[in-house]
């Protein structure tokens, strides 16, 4: 038997590849199209940054879903382990997991930047909940 807190995890990490196969189905086009030359010696981001704006965001995206996204990744499978992770921490989860699709999808669209705020805000919330549920189970 396992936890319900699982599948948001699955589903996150699903949605990371998702984003991975989508940057590359657009940078790499770009990259023939720019006939960009691979520099080694370039500061790091200096070549990226040759690209069309609509094309790095996609990557900006897949770069933020390996940040704040690996602390749900500890807290839900911390919850996991903990036998809690169903009712308001699977809903947490869930919503979490929503609002960083969701976040995906408008950086990675139309990049407008205060409604990317929102959605990390309440992403963020969840996270809270999350970490304090955790912490007032193991009291």
């Amino acid at each position: 038997m396992h936890s319900p807190i699982l599948a948001p995890i699955v589903a996150l990490v699903a949605w990371s590849l998702v984003m991975w196969t989508w940057m590359y189905a657009t940078r790499l086009p770009a990259m023939f199209k720019a006939k960009m030359k691979s520099d080694p010696y370039a500061p790091r981001g200096e070549q990226m940054n040759q690209l069309p704006a609509e094309v790095r965001w996609k990557a900006d995206n897949y770069n933020h879903l390996m940040e704040q996204p690996t602390i749900f990744y500890a807290i839900t499978l911390a919850l996991a382990l903990m036998g809690e992770g169903s009712g308001i921490n699977l809903t947490l989860a869930w919503t979490y997991v929503g609002l960083r699709v969701v976040h995906s999808l408008v950086q990675a669209v139309i990049n407008k930047i205060e409604l990317r705020f929102v959605i990390f805000v309440l992403s963020s919330l969840a996270l809270i909940g999350l970490t304090f549920n955790a912490a007032m189970a193991l009291i």
